[in-house]
């Protein structure tokens, strides 16, 4: 995982959250309180995007937005039942718990940003990883394209110097079909 998270700084999190934001369940506030008596369990606490795809995530919402109330997913089973999960999270202490808060306007919120997590479990974009490889090969035979001719130039030059002009001429050579590649 990325930078871990402070506890302290989790825990000043949901506060504030818990004072600025009224939940559409009160189960939610509970549940997150109780998150928040424990530092075993804050440790284990992570704020992402999409935590519908981690093996163990609690999605709360807030009123002032159009989504699930409360849902909470273990290895691709869900339930909306908060007194479950409460007991789920009691008895795995050690299991971490991704919590996807939905509420208005979260992306500008800087108290929220400064949580947010990325979700290591976000499935990969295979056309997109796929572009990705293709640049980073495209930019190392451009690297090492320049490091020969590089070479190639400081070769000719002592050739120049000790008159060589068989070995001058076969690296010009060499160096004028390196260099056409570029067109």
């Amino acid at each position: 995982m990325n930078n871990p998270v402070p506890v302290l700084e989790k825990r000043d999190f949901l506060k504030w959250f818990l004072d600025q934001y009224q939940l559409k369940r009160r189960e939610c506030a509970w549940l997150l309180n109780f998150l928040m008596s424990d530092d075993v369990l804050m440790e284990r606490v992570h704020f992402v995007e999409q935590a519908e795809y981690c093996p163990k995530a609690l999605l709360i919402s807030a009123n002032d937005v159009d989504s699930v109330p409360f849902a909470f997913h273990k290895n691709q089973h869900v339930t909306m039942d908060a007194e479950k999960s409460f007991h789920d999270i009691r008895l795995n202490r050690t299991e971490d718990i991704y919590v996807q808060l939905n509420f208005k306007d979260k992306q500008s919120i800087p108290q929220y940003i400064a949580v947010l997590e990325e979700n290591p479990y976000l499935p990969i974009n295979t056309d997109e990883a796929n572009v990705q490889s293709l640049l980073a090969e495209m930019i190392l035979e451009e690297s090492l394209r320049s490091f020969r001719l590089n070479q190639l130039e400081i070769e000719i030059d002592q050739a120049l110097s000790r008159g060589d002009k068989t070995t001058f001429h076969d690296l010009v050579k060499k160096y004028n079909d390196l260099k056409a590649l570029d067109s």
